[in-house]
């Protein structure tokens, strides 16, 4: 049966070559209405026929396409078909075939590649030593930036597709995205960030022969269109000043000229960091850390008692209604209670105080790291399940893949709601999050900064 439902409309049969490009629904569409798909969904639904793994129907649909398709190339090649004589690669002639086993997504496909004479056939659609194909390494990829191990990779394509492949050919397939980690990783930046986070993710990585907690920290920032970029990745290997001196020069030789306010959690040697690179930018400390870190030494049933004991210094209109909140609440019941909390915003006095000088719009943009926390919560997830990490750069490289992740999530979401035809590039972030309430925090910080923020308004 070749004859296509609606072919007695002036529509093409079946089988026959259109004169334009068409779509390969529409080409499924026509098998499915002249029916040759009735047998085998029924075969499928008996039990007789499987569509994938070994021995599958669709390996083997693949495995006859392809070797036609190599068969027409060697045609090409030699300048004759098969069976027939020519004189034009009189030196040259088939040669029979090699066997190779490509991977991919639905089986693994044994294929026969022929050969020519004098081994100068090169195939376009299988090269020579590919071992790969229909989209297997970007499955693999995904797999591992959705928080999978090599060994769970391993296993779940084993059992799901029937495809064997060892561990060092998977983990050579996620290390391929390296060379994009480092591009985008040293990309160039924008020339102000009116408000940059930075947040932490303890990863456990092994150095030596012992496991180590480190952090990785994760920068964001807000540009002028009110836009969230992440800027970078860093394991810290070492403590304090000197780490925070070699991040923030990477993002000053990157392109960052100035940060109006840099938001983060009280970061040993940070401050002094960003006053060194950054002189006039603001180090504030995030206010909900300071709540958490002052949560510690609180009984979980007094939790909801301190935090609203709390919340009238950090409401407060200016710096000094603060300090006089902090100290009737030193002086109340809870706070003899709780002292050690008490000393959390005491040592951390100095860094706080920065946000009561900001309007409510501004307050609201940087009162939390949640603008970063929110990404760290998915990631946090994603790395859960891992025991520890073999280097620095493989923590690097699992965060960044699941940052990308995270945000091709976000741009589909928002194509179909916007329903335009803008496409991933598929090397950096494809667009990050609006920051809400955006507009009145700009409208304000260009009234506190007018000679470091107007310039560069276009």
């Amino acid at each position: 049966m070749t004859v296509a439902k609606g072919s007695e409309q002036g529509g093409a049969s079946f089988g026959e070559p259109e004169p334009g490009p068409v779509s390969a629904r529409s080409v499924v569409n026509e098998m499915v209405d002249a029916g040759l798909f009735d047998d085998l969904m029924a075969r499928i639904d008996r039990g007789t026929l499987q569509l994938t793994g070994e021995g599958g129907f669709l390996p083997e649909m693949v495995k006859a396409v392809l070797e036609r398709g190599l068969q027409a190339e060697m045609a090409g090649h030699l300048g004759y078909e098969k069976g027939e004589r020519s004189e034009v690669s009189p030196n040259n002639s088939r040669n029979g075939s090699t066997p190779k086993t490509l991977s991919s997504e639905i089986g693994d496909i044994a294929l026969e590649t022929p050969r020519d004479r004098d081994g100068s056939f090169q195939p376009a659609l299988v090269p020579k030593r590919s071992r790969r194909i229909g989209g297997l390494s970007e499955m693999i990829i995904s797999l591992y930036a959705g928080g999978m191990t090599v060994r769970d990779i391993q296993h779940h394509l084993a059992r799901t597709l029937g495809t064997d492949l060892s561990h060092e050919t998977i983990a050579n397939i996620t290390d391929a995205v390296l060379e994009e980690v480092q591009e985008w990783q040293n990309r160039p930046l924008e020339e102000i960030y009116p408000v940059i986070y930075l947040d932490a993710l303890v990863v456990k990585v092994l150095d030596g022969h012992h496991v180590m907690n480190r952090s990785a920290y994760i920068a964001v920032g807000i540009d002028l269109e009110g836009i969230k970029h992440v800027l970078g990745i860093w394991v810290q290997a070492s403590e304090g000043a000197k780490f925070w001196a070699g991040v923030c020069a990477e993002l000053a030789n990157r392109g960052v000229k100035d940060v109006l306010i840099v938001c983060c959690d009280g970061l040993t040697g940070f401050p002094e960091a960003i006053e060194a690179t950054w002189p006039h930018a603001t180090v504030q400390t995030c206010v909900v850390h300071l709540i958490r870190a002052a949560m510690r030494f609180v009984a979980y049933g007094d939790r909801k008692k301190v935090a609203a004991g709390l919340r009238p210094i950090y409401t407060a209109p200016t710096s000094d209604a603060a300090r006089m909140e902090l100290d009737a609440f030193a002086a109340s019941t809870l706070g003899r209670k709780y002292p050690a909390a008490v000393g959390v915003w005491e040592r951390s006095w100095e860094r706080f105080i920065p946000f009561l000088a900001f309007p409510e719009a501004v307050r609201r943009i940087i009162y939390t790291t949640n603008a970063i926390e929110s990404l760290n919560y998915q990631m946090r997830k994603i790395i859960k399940n891992r025991g520890h990490f073999p280097n620095d750069t493989a923590v690097v490289k699992l965060l960044w893949l699941a940052i990308r992740d995270i945000e091709d999530k976000r741009a589909r979401e928002h194509k179909k709601e916007r329903k335009t035809d803008r496409e991933s590039n598929g090397k950096h972030l494809i667009e990050g999050a609006s920051s809400l309430g955006w507009k009145a925090a700009l409208g304000a910080l260009a009234l506190a900064y007018p000679d470091r923020i107007n310039r560069y308004m276009n």
